[in-house]
Formats: C-alpha cells, structure tokens, sequence
C-alpha cells in the first residue's frame, strides 16, 4: 500500500493550553540545552551582534549552532505535560500534551512514562518522535531517549534532511542514524498521499548518515504499476552516488532493432567507480560494457571496454577498448596515454553508442597515442609516440612514430615577443606506397609591439627551417625527389589598427559606437617547396580568424609565398551603462600585390586574383531574448556567393527557445563538387506547465532529404519526469563511401530522488537544441532543524 498521509507538522503551541507548567525538569545530570544549526558561517559574520550598543544587552546570533555535551556529562532530560505524578530523581508519569526532551532529541505523545534509571520513555495516543532530523509519527512508542534506540509500531516518518518519508507496521530505531523498517514503504514524493513513486518491501534499512536505503523483497511502484522488482534493492536517500542497479534504458532503431541495458554500478570510493551495463541487442545478441573510472589529484582517467560474443549478422566476436589517462608527475612533467581500437571497420557504425553517435556520425579514425609534456615559465615540451587505426571509407593519416616538440616564449620584454618552435618527427603511415621520413623543423620569431590609446603597432619577422630526410619515396613523390633536402623561409609581417569610439543614443538607450580600421601586410619570399611531401599539411580555411595569419596552409610542409595587405573594418555597439556588446559589425579583404605560386600539390593552378572574397559579418542582441549571427564570403569578381550562414534565436525566457539557420556553401573540389545548402530549425516549448515540446530539422534544399531530425515530448511532474523521442541521425559513410543514416526512439523516466541517469534522450535534446534546458531537479532538502519540534 502507498505511505499514508503524514500529518503537518505543527507549530510548538498546537492544541496546548496558553499556559503550561514545567512539572518536572532536570531530572538527570544538569548539562546544557543546546540551540541549533545548520548553516555554517564563517568569520565576522559568525559572530553574534548585539542588539544595541549597551554591552550587557543580548545578543544575536546569526546562526543556529550545536553546541555539544562535554566528554562524560549528559544532556539535560525536560518532562511536560499538564498532569504529572511520579518520584523526583527517579520516574515521571505525564498527561495531557505530554512531552520528554532532552538535547535535540523530543518525544511528545497523549500520555507517557520516563524512568530515569533506564533512560526508557513509553509514549501512547498521538505519539510525535523527532530528533536527528527525522520524525516519526504513531500510536505508541518505547525508546532510550540519549541513545535514540528503540520501536514504534504503525509509524509513518519522515526524514527532513533528505526529503523521504513513507509508513510501515513496526520501526526498530537502532541509535540517531539507523533505523529498520517492517513492511514499509519508502517515498521522495513531496506529496502526503497517494505518491507518484514509491517502494514497497518486507523490511528496510536506512542509514541516515550514510544517506542510503536498502529494501528487501522490495517493488518499484509508478502511478500504483509495479515496474520493477528484487529481493535486495540499495538506493540512495539523497543525489550522491551510491552502489546497485541504473534505470534500466532502451531504445529502437533501424540497424539492430530493440535494445535494452541493463547497467549495475559499483561506487568503489569518492574517486573511483566501476559500471557494468549488459547491451540486450535483438538483432545481434548480448554486448557487454565495463566502465571504470578513477580520479585523484595527480591523475585521471577512464577505460572502457565492449565485448559482443558471436554476432547473430557477422558471425564473429566483436570488441572495443577506449582508454584515456592523465598524470600529472610535479614540478611542471606531465603525462598522458590514449588508446582506442575496434575490432572491425564496421564496429562503429553497428555497435556504437547511440548516446554518442548524433551529428558525429560515423567514427572511422581511431588515436592511439602516448606521450610526456612539460611546462614550466617559457618552456613547454611534447614528448609523443602517435598511431591511428583507420576503418575503411578515411583516408589514413600520418602518425608521429615519434615526435619531439619543445617551444620557448617571452612576452613584453621591454616591448618585445620573441621566441621560437623547435620540432622533430618520424611520420609512418599504414597506407602502402607512402612516403615516409623525418622531419625537422625550427621556427624562430620576433616582434616588437607600441600600443597607444586608441592605437597599435606590430611588425614581426619569423623564419621557417625545414629539414627532410625521406627513408621511402611513394607513388605520390615527384619524379627526381631527393631523399634529404632543406627548406629556410623567412617571413615578415605588419599589423596596424586604430580604434575610435563616440557616445550615441539609439531608441532612448546610450551605447558606445566603436570604429576600428585595420590594416595586415604580410610579405613571403617564393621557395619552391614541390618537393616537400604532406605528412601534416592541408589548405587552411578562409574567414575572419584565418584572414590575419601569415600563411595560407596549416602545417608545417608548406609556407606560401605572400605580398598582400588585409584590409578590415569593424564596427561595435557597447552598453554604456553595463559594458555589454549589443551589435558587431566587420568587413574585411584582402589584396595580392603578387600571384601566390606555391601551391599544396605539384601541378595545381596558381591563383592570379587580384583581391580575395570579400567577408562580412553581423551579429546583434535585440532584448526579449532574440540574438542574430550572420556571416557571408562573396566573390565580386565573378558576382558569387561562395558562403554564408546566417543564425537566429528567440529565448524569452528558461525552457523556452527558438533557433533558425541557414548554411551554403558553393560546389568545390573538398565538397566532390556538391554544394551544401541547408535549413536548421530546431527548439523548446512549453505546451503547458508540465509539457515541453523539443524538435530539429535539418534539411537539405539541393538533396530534397533530411539530414537529420528529432521530435520529443517531456512531461515534468513534482517527483518524476517523462521524456520520449523520435530521432534521425547521420549514421557517417558505410564500406562503400556512401552516407548513411540510422532512426532510434528513446524513453527515458526519471523518478526524481531515486535516480537522475540519462538513457542519451536528454543529451540528444541537448546537443540537438541550442539553449536547451532540461526538467529542473527537485528542490535541495530543507534542514534537519526546520519545523523543528
């Protein structure tokens, strides 16, 4: 049956005469009343204050505190009641609004009995037991009232500290933590009656100060259904974590079917835990997942390991590891290891977490690196060994087998930035007919900066030393490279900018309008580099961050020659009153004085283009929660929009967002001549007080599909909350290169102070919606001294 109603609490004249008359007080060894805490100040503001200058006067203290017995003295023990007989020093017979306390322990009943020699009262009729943050409510009771220890029979309690109450036919009160329940029931619904939630079982065990539950025969009700059950189930009395099993979680979806998980965790210590999740998987059989995690102030990580015996499709044994740790080892050393494998290419693609497979789509590229770091004042170095396991359908990578990074420093040094990047590695790669070789690199620079009000001044030269020693030469090598060869490329650079800035008033509020002109020359001599292969070099990308670097490649195989000046505008509109910045507004370009000849692959065509695609950029706060980001790349030579995104989003308000986008990008080469033209919407709403509506669409105007989608419901309630959810994702590219995709439905129940584990409904919500905000958690306990009796 459901706990029954618990009584309010009431205030400490309720149903007494306005005068009372303390029959019997003192009755042990004189000790102190103590008052009452629970917040913990600190300082000044621990002390109490006087109520007035006069130093006689009271004073006030600012908080409750305990203030505890003296070793070897015991607490003064109180009887009231309105009628009273018995032998001073011995027993004391109470009727009428009958009351025994001592310390913070209160024993209030019709009638009662307390013996002095065994410290024994027997209460009956209404009897109220509180202390320690715990209250009992029943017919009678027979307790020790220093010790806490003894029964009540039909009780109903409830523990203020964290929030669960519940009723049963006998309680066995062990001291002021423990306690053991018969045919009980146990709740963390607020409600009096009739709970959304609760667990019935043939006997419990609490342990307030170990804040964890035990039942035994125990069954998980919702809404008065049984939906789970077992002969010993731990559960924690408030959100820390405790040991048992997780909310079981399922999920269905288009490549394997049903799925459940059934995951049971170990809390090991503070720092440590251990969760083995059984993967119930229809279509393929029973996947294992064993997660431990560890913690401490010199280390960290985690290692994760799958196992799938006997694949019902492939008809083979399939496994991941993930592994990932950090030390730190003192006096600025460091460490790290990150090893992750499968065990088949289409591992990932069957058999990966669903929680982490939205919008990351397929992972085909696996590290497995190790390595030591050390960082202390200029100094930083990079000591790594660095692998990749690459699925089919990924172009392999070059791994660093090993490398030696070291970097050095120094800032405003009587106006002066120097410093310099030394690097050594040996790049190996598991593609066949690959060039494979050594690489040395030093990159020294210097820079002097004068920076004035509402002004700045840069220039900087830098050097670029490459040094090659090739052990093989691939396919992909030029006819006549050498094997061993030297690049030096110098660079030099200057940035310029001035700052303006005026007070103007727009729609009654006053702002501050910046104007901040800007001016980026970088000058790089022509060094054929054709015979530099590609170990980690690509083209960079072209935007505002990238618009101010020297060199148009990423890496350190190629240095592009340069002569050319970027022009930029930016425009700022800040808060006077609070500093925010309400709008930005930028355009920048650049402008070649030369062609730019050296090019990322031999034989590729150089650009002759007099000026760059012009940039431009917007992005404002309205109020009422509406923010807009707009970004555009246009080609004015040939009259082309070459990108753009353009961004809304409405948040009123908590639990309440709109987003719209809208990304293009022109066919190219890197895009197999596909142009990406896209349409995101995606956001929360309330429907009512309790239901919220969450969704995303991503479509593809050019491709008329759905890249991927979402649809979902969540219905808060006080004590529990419901979510379900309908979802596409991107699924990467199969064996054969082409995109795939995949559709799942999630559920998820959370009975709010049982459990709080997310199946990966919330974090699809999360990660789906920007500005999402998932179900508040139920309120923070009150204080074991509120409704104090």
């Amino acid at each position: 049956m459901p706990p029954r109603k618990l009584f309010p609490y009431p205030s400490s004249c309720d149903g007494l005469p306005r005068t009372r008359r303390l029959v019997a007080a003192l009755i042990a060894v004189p000790g102190l009343f103590p008052a009452l805490s629970h917040a913990q100040l600190v300082g000044e503001a621990a002390q109490a204050q006087p109520l007035d200058n006069s130093p006689w006067d009271l004073r006030l203290a600012p908080q409750l505190e305990d203030h505890t017995v003296p070793t070897g003295e015991r607490a003064a023990t109180f009887v009231l009641g309105d009628a009273t007989t018995g032998t001073a020093d011995r027993d004391m017979a109470a009727k009428g609004s009958a009351e025994v306390r001592q310390a913070t322990s209160v024993i209030k009943g019709d009638a009662l009995h307390y013996d002095q020699d065994t410290d024994m009262a027997d209460a009956y009729g209404h009897v109220r037991v509180f202390g320690s943050g715990a209250l009992f409510v029943g017919p009678e009771a027979h307790l020790k009232v220093e010790s806490n220890e003894g029964f009540m029979t039909a009780p109903k309690y409830h523990f203020t500290a964290t929030g669960g109450s519940g009723s049963a036919e006998r309680v066995d009160l062990l001291d002021n933590e423990r306690s053991v329940f018969s045919n009980a029931t146990y709740t963390a619904c607020a409600c009096e009656n009739d709970p959304a939630w609760y667990i019935k079982g043939t006997e419990f065990d609490f342990d307030t100060g170990a804040e964890e539950g035990v039942a035994h025969n125990g069954v998980l009700f919702f809404q008065g259904v049984p939906i789970f059950a077992s002969p010993w189930m731990s559960f924690p009395l408030t959100g820390d974590r405790r040991s048992g099993l997780l909310p079981p979680t399922f999920s269905v979806s288009s490549n394997n079917g049903f799925e459940l998980s059934l995951p049971y965790y170990f809390n090991i210590a503070p720092n440590r835990d251990l969760t083995i999740t059984p993967r119930i998987i229809s279509r393929r059989g029973v996947l294992t997942d064993v997660n431990y995690r560890y913690l401490s102030p010199t280390y960290s990580g985690s290692i994760t390991g799958q196992f799938l015996p006997d694949d019902a499709i492939t008809k083979t044994n399939r496994y991941a590891i993930y592994i990932q740790h950090n030390q730190n080892f003192g006096g600025g050393f460091g460490g790290y290891v990150y090893y992750n494998k499968v065990s088949d290419n289409t591992y990932p693609e069957d058999l990966a977490s669903s929680t982490n497979q939205f919008l990351n789509g397929t992972q085909l590229l696996y590290q497995q690196e190790a390595g030591l770091t050390y960082n202390s004042g200029p100094w930083s170095v990079l000591a790594r060994e660095q692998h990749w396991q690459t699925l089919q359908g990924s172009t392999p990578p070059y791994g660093r087998e090993p490398e030696l990074r070291v970097n050095y420093a120094k800032y405003d040094v009587n106006g002066f930035d120097y410093g310099a990047t030394a690097d050594y590695s040996r790049f190996r790669i598991t593609a066949d007919n690959m060039t494979e070789g050594d690489r040395v690199v030093f990159d020294p620079y210097l820079a002097y900066s004068v920076v004035g009000p509402g002004y700045f001044v840069t220039p900087k030269v830098q050097w670029h030393f490459a040094s090659y020693n090739l052990s093989n030469l691939g396919t992909n090598s030029v006819a006549g490279q050498p094997k061993n060869f030297t690049e030096s490329i110098p660079t030099f650079s200057f940035d310029t900018g001035l700052i303006f800035d005026r007070s103007v008033r727009i729609f009654g509020t006053d702002y501050i309008q910046t104007l901040e002109p800007r001016l980026y020359y970088v000058y790089t001599p022509f060094r054929n580099q054709n015979d530099a292969p590609l170990f980690d070099t690509a083209d960079s990308d072209f935007g505002l961050a990238e618009i101010f670097q020297p060199n148009t490649f990423v890496g350190d195989d190629r240095i592009s020659d340069a002569n050319r000046v970027t022009a930029a505008l930016t425009t700022r509109f800040i808060n006077a009153a609070t500093g925010d910045e309400r709008a930005r507004f930028v355009i920048a370009q650049q402008y070649y004085f030369t062609d730019q000849r050296v090019t990322l692959l031999p034989g590729q065509a150089e650009s002759t283009a007099r000026h760059s695609d012009l940039i431009a950029g917007a992005s404002f706060k309205l109020g009422y929660g509406f923010a807009q980001e707009t970004a555009f790349q246009y080609n004015a030579d040939n009259n082309q929009l070459v990108k753009s995104s353009i961004g809304f989003g409405f948040s009123p308000e908590t639990g309440k967002v709109i987003n719209l986008g809208y990304r293009y990008t022109r066919a190219n080469t890197t895009l197999e001549n596909q142009p990406i033209n896209q349409i995101l919407i995606s956001g929360q709403w309330p429907l009512s007080h309790r239901v919220f509506a969450v969704g995303r669409v991503n479509y593809d105007l050019q491709g008329h599909r759905l890249v991927d989608g979402l649809i979902g419901m969540q219905y808060d309630a006080d004590c529990w909350t419901l979510g379900v959810g309908v979802q596409k994702y991107a699924n990467g590219v199969n064996t054969q290169g082409l995109a795939t995709s995949a559709t799942r439905f999630l559920a998820q129940l959370t009975l709010k102070g049982l459990s709080s584990v997310d199946n990966g409904l919330v974090s699809a919500f999360r990660t789906s919606v920007a500005g999402y905000t998932p179900p508040p958690p139920p309120p923070p306990p009150e204080s074991r001294f509120n409704n104090f009796e």
